[in-house]
């Protein structure tokens, strides 16, 4: 599953949308998104900030449902080190040079 903008137009302050890890818990995506499945098909969360669930537990996937709490997983709020800048500058976002 995948958060996006609603268009191609990049995301500003007051139109966009943040995606925030929360400590050992979910993704929260607030603002303009879409929520696309691996099939291509959109998701209607109803509404503007939603819960993402990274634990994989949840039993009402893609949202969390607080099971990572009963389930024990631990994630960091942000990356334990930072990402390499040549990564930043010219790379997809997903790792891969541009």
């Amino acid at each position: 599953m995948t958060a996006q903008p609603t268009d191609d137009a990049p995301p500003t302050p007051e139109r966009g949308a943040t995606i925030t890890p929360y400590r050992d818990g979910p993704l929260i995506v607030r603002g303009d998104f879409r929520l696309v499945g691996d099939d291509g098909v959109e998701i209607d969360p109803g509404r503007d900030t939603v819960a993402l669930c990274r634990c994989g537990k949840s039993g009402i996937k893609p949202f969390c449902d607080g099971t990572h709490k009963r389930a024990g997983f631990s994630a960091p709020s942000a990356p334990s080190r930072p990402r390499p800048a040549a990564h930043l500058a010219g790379g997809t976002g997903t790792g891969e040079p541009g």
